[in-house]
């Protein structure tokens, strides 16, 4: 499937802009769907936009509201759509940082950048080997999904990476947890086995060697539990697949396959199926 770019616009560097697009670099794994099953009926819950008073609500008559001293001031969505930011469409390189100096604990989501066209490829090559040059990182601002985030730019590979970053304040002072941790030098003893043993797992790093253990588990016990007959079940109000939405429904079977064993056989083709069929009736008649 195709990636989709959540975001496209100008990546600019002094009077060099860049058309550029932004793709998320991670991917939510096959993950198992549970629904809420209301269990005397069978029928899943579903939850409805209430208003106090008043009972279930239209979407067209829900506006934003910014609590205030006890009440609410509203606010229509097309005035918060209206507020003009640069960094919807522009994210501006203004800084330049050594790749070390951010902290991890500002990174929050990382992104793919890409050039938009072939006209942009070549400007993009130059930012890309300028930073891995300078061993530096580039800082902007950009919004994303109705969010002004501060971010960070820096080589990955062929290309270039974008990291979302939180702001001061949204990272906690880690001072209060940590005060009560006393300051003195570790045993010696102590420190030189745990050194060793931290030498002797040392190795390169690969995601690759790690597994969701309990996504795995997980996928077992359904597994075991659609193989038992006497596992309750029920199709009582189950939800029909509309149309134009995605289907969250997971295929255990293939689901399973892929986690455990790492492959998936490819379904038999459609011309193999009627040869199959075809054959069967030949023989049948042949018996006969």
């Amino acid at each position: 499937m195709a990636s989709r770019a959540v975001w496209k616009g100008q990546m600019r560097l002094s009077l060099v802009s860049i058309a550029v697009e932004l793709h998320s670099a991670t991917k939510r794994s096959a993950h198992i769907g549970f629904r809420q099953i209301h269990e005397p009926s069978g029928k899943p819950i579903h939850y409805e936009k209430v208003a106090e008073g008043v009972g279930p609500v239209k979407a067209d008559d829900i506006v934003k509201g910014y609590e205030n001293n006890g009440e609410y001031l509203l606010i229509d969505p097309e005035e918060i759509d209206a507020i003009k930011l640069e960094t919807k469409k522009t994210f501006e390189l203004v800084q330049f940082v050594g790749s070390c100096e951010i902290p991890p604990l500002y990174y929050d989501k990382p992104y793919y950048v890409v050039p938009a066209d072939d006209l942009a490829e070549d400007a993009y090559r130059v930012i890309r080997d300028a930073l891995r040059k300078s061993e530096k990182t580039a800082i902007g601002q950009i919004t994303l999904r109705g969010k002004e985030y501060l971010a960070a730019v820096r080589p990955c590979g062929d290309g270039l990476l974008l990291e979302t970053l939180h702001y001061a304040d949204e990272v906690r002072n880690a001072d209060p947890l940590f005060s009560s941790i006393e300051d003195e030098a570790s045993d010696e003893e102590l420190l030189e086995v745990a050194t060793t043993l931290i030498e002797r797992k040392s190795a390169p790093f690969d995601a690759s060697n790690f597994h969701d253990h309990y996504r795995e588990a997980l996928l077992e016990l359904v597994e075991k539990k659609r193989k038992n007959r006497k596992t309750p079940r029920t199709t009582a109000g189950a939800d029909k697949k509309r149309e134009g939405t995605s289907d969250n429904v997971v295929d255990l079977m293939s689901a399973l396959k892929k986690s455990v064993e790492g492959t998936k056989k490819k379904p038999a083709s459609k011309s193999s199926a009627v040869q199959k069929k075809s054959s069967s009736r030949t023989s049948r008649k042949k018996a006969s």
